[in-house]
């Protein structure tokens, strides 16, 4: 049975659904609010039978989402996943998306020739798209190779309050300013 814990943030609430499986509780989803929709009333669509719930490893890390979104240098372990809920690709992709550390950048394209998929940058893109823990995989630091922002779960305006918060700044074209990207 999934639980649900909800956390306000400065944008939205943020949802995470989780379950406790061999003793220890594990995230299955984190649904962030974006411009289109709450999170609260996605989740009702997507987990309507996942009940208010909270233990101390759940509220660890919707605590520690608070702070990140705060700005706050956060490094969140996969442990804290379950990422049996995603196919092999995408996992080698969010944990490829995971080790890049706070305050760098990679593009699809460099992800994609890191896997050693070649011309997979639609792929890396795909994966990032439907990243299940968005924040603690920080997909945000995924951009396009013209250094355009991409999407992002959260909207862009929250990917590009993100990546801010993380010293970076931006060209009058809305483009990430950077001369060097992680896996290049």
């Amino acid at each position: 049975m999934n639980k649900r814990t909800i956390q306000f943030t400065p944008y939205g609430p943020a949802v995470i659904i989780w379950s406790v499986s061999e003793s220890s509780a594990k995230i299955v989803r984190v649904l962030l609010s974006s411009p289109a929709a709450s999170a609260t009333k996605r989740v009702s669509a997507l987990y309507p039978d996942a009940h208010e719930s909270s233990c101390e490893e759940i509220d660890s890390v919707s605590s520690a989402i608070c702070r990140f979104l705060d700005g706050e240098p956060i490094d969140f372990s996969l442990d804290v996943v379950d990422l049996s809920v995603c196919g092999e690709f995408q996992q080698r992709v969010l944990r490829a998306e995971h080790a890049i550390p706070r305050g760098r950048v990679s593009t699809y394209k460099l992800i994609a020739e890191h896997l050693g998929v070649p011309g997979g940058a639609r792929a890396v893109g795909n994966a990032l798209a439907n990243n299940p823990f968005p924040l603690i995989v920080p997909c945000h630091r995924a951009i396009r190779s013209d250094c355009g922002l991409g999407g992002y779960q959260g909207g862009l305006g929250m990917k590009r309050s993100l990546l801010s918060k993380e010293g970076f700044v931006f060209d009058h074209f809305g483009r990430v300013r950077c001369s060097h990207f992680h896996y290049g």
